[in-house]
């Protein structure tokens, strides 16, 4: 028995018998722990007299630290004076049994250490569509890969390098500062044109074309072409019309036309086509519409822009879990084209009563009858995500005048890539000088997915260590039905009382009738 207590000591073993294994760590994490070379130290800040809900939400917390101990040099510590001095707190209101609402302030975050480095992970989601309960139990199932991303940018040697592309009228800074400030957490940022260097793509992991309005060349696509066929990954954000918001705001008219990037026949050998389109959907922003009719005291009403639609994200993927819809305006839709071979996956889409018009055409703010029977169409695809081995446009083709490559490839290697009809999607405001989160409404003051899914898109084309597949793990949520529990109460209430004693009378009175029998036969 001493042996086989200091075996289990020295050796422990634990079975994760949970059906949605909430306790196990995924290989990827495994990987990541067992590579350190400095200690991790995590400090977790949710302290003080927290609700049941809370309460379970730092259990999970230091469980999963304790579980990652066992992989890597992670240890616990207690929370040290001033850890919160730089952190926004979330406020909670409590009812006390008379009938009091009681304020609290928490700080769901856990800060962690590495060498002398140190990061802060946000433990609590708050996404506004679901209940408290929800948000508490998705911020349990994303504890494993918040975690492991935060000791992954802490622990890294080098800091890999990501590119948004200009010289065809593409998204300024200023138009996607947030975007680039976010992911300036997890890369190196650059900006810049093309040129005649083949190979200038190389060093970048990920290349971002947000929204260009001018016909790419050759050259420019050649480069782009070569890059994914050695491995390279590229987000591709397109708009498939073109229209000016500036005469729409002044005149209340604006022609649609379609927009050639001369990239048709480059996205259909990769699988997929965008449609000159513009999408309408009746899930979609409001924007204040003077409805007063005189020349007197204007008069707005939220009125629904149906140019605008709120796109649904899919439960099925890393990088659209959880995420809440994403905002967009004058968006088109994609096909996918071409054999099985490269995998699809839709990421975005239209609602159930959705449209489509096909350029050329024209909107017109004096004539936006909703009529929703015309709303026929469904889950519209407008993102779609790109996996495999993907065949060159130019195989077969000579080079372009004044390139030369001696590297050249017709088919590529196994990479990704990343299609989204709509620039806005990566497209902040500004308001008084300073920028708005992406995907952020000023009107109704609501922050939709944007941000989110950019910077797991972004993430998910640069993994290679599969980290992003952590984001897929699911925590049953097991409540209790209220209103049958409120009906039943004095039953469940008579039951869990009267049930115990019973048995332990029965168990008793076994026990007595045995010995009573066993002796008055003896």
């Amino acid at each position: 028995m001493v042996l086989l207590g200091v075996a289990s000591y020295m050796y422990p073993l634990r079975w994760d018998l949970t059906q949605d294994k909430r306790y196990s760590l995924g290989e990827a994490t495994k990987s990541l722990l067992r590579g350190l070379d400095e200690p991790i130290e995590v400090e977790v800040l949710l302290t003080g007299d927290l609700n049941s809900g809370f309460r379970r939400l730092k259990r999970a917390t230091v469980e999963l630290t304790d579980e990652m101990s066992r992989y890597g040099k992670v240890r616990l510590i207690e929370p040290q004076e001033g850890s919160t001095d730089d952190l926004q707190p979330t406020v909670i209101h409590e009812r006390e049994q008379n009938g009091k609402t009681v304020q609290q302030m928490v700080f769901p975050y856990a800060r962690i250490r590495y060498a002398n480095r140190q990061t802060v992970v946000p433990l609590l989601k708050n996404n506004r569509a679901l209940n408290g309960e929800q948000n508490l139990n998705k911020s349990i199932e994303s504890l494993e890969y918040a975690f492991a991303e935060a000791i992954h940018s802490i622990s890294r040697e080098t800091i890999a390098r990501i590119a948004f592309l200009e010289g065809h009228g593409e998204l300024d800074e200023a138009d996607v500062y947030d975007v680039s400030r976010q992911l300036s957490r997890y890369f190196d940022v650059d900006r810049g044109a093309l040129s005649d260097d083949v190979q200038a793509l190389r060093p970048y992991k990920v290349v971002i074309i947000a929204a260009p309005q001018e016909p790419l060349s050759e050259q420019d696509k050649y480069i782009l072409d070569q890059y994914v066929m050695h491995g390279g990954r590229v987000l591709w954000a397109l708009d498939g019309v073109r229209l000016s918001e500036d005469m729409l705001s002044e005149n209340g008219l604006t022609p649609v036309i379609a927009l050639d990037l001369k990239l048709t026949d480059m996205l259909f050998r990769y699988g997929v086509r965008i449609n000159p389109v513009l999408v309408q959907d009746l899930q979609c922003l409001t924007v204040p519409v003077d409805v007063s009719g005189t020349a007197g005291e204007a008069q707005y009403q939220p009125m629904p822009w149906t140019f605008a639609p709120l796109l649904l994200t899919s439960s099925s993927s890393p990088v659209t879990k959880d995420v809440m819809q994403v905002s967009s305006v004058f968006a088109s839709t994609i096909d996918t084209v071409g054999g099985s071979d490269i995998q699809k996956e839709v990421l975005l889409a239209t609602s159930t009563a959705s449209r489509q018009t096909h350029a050329p055409a024209e909107i017109d703010l004096n004539n936006l009858r909703i009529d929703p029977q015309l709303f026929g169409s469904a889950y519209l695809p407008v993102a779609v995500r790109l996996e495999g081995e993907f065949p060159s446009v130019f195989a077969h083709r000579m080079i372009p005048e004044g390139l030369s490559d001696t590297e050249r490839l017709d088919r590529s290697v196994k990479t990704r890539q990343l299609v989204v009809a709509s620039g806005s999607v990566l497209q902040n405001h500004w308001q008084q000088g300073q920028p708005l989160p992406v995907g952020y409404d000023r009107y109704s003051g609501i922050q939709f997915g944007n941000r989110d899914f950019v910077v797991n898109a972004v993430l998910d084309l640069a993994d290679d260590s599969g980290l992003i597949a952590l984001r897929e793990k699911t925590i049953l949520l097991r409540l209790l039905n209220d209103r049958k529990a409120h009906e039943s109460r004095q039953l469940i209430q008579t039951v869990s009382v009267v049930t115990p004693l019973l048995l332990i009378g029965l168990l008793a009175m076994s026990v007595w009738m045995i010995r009573r029998r066993k002796y008055i036969l003896s």
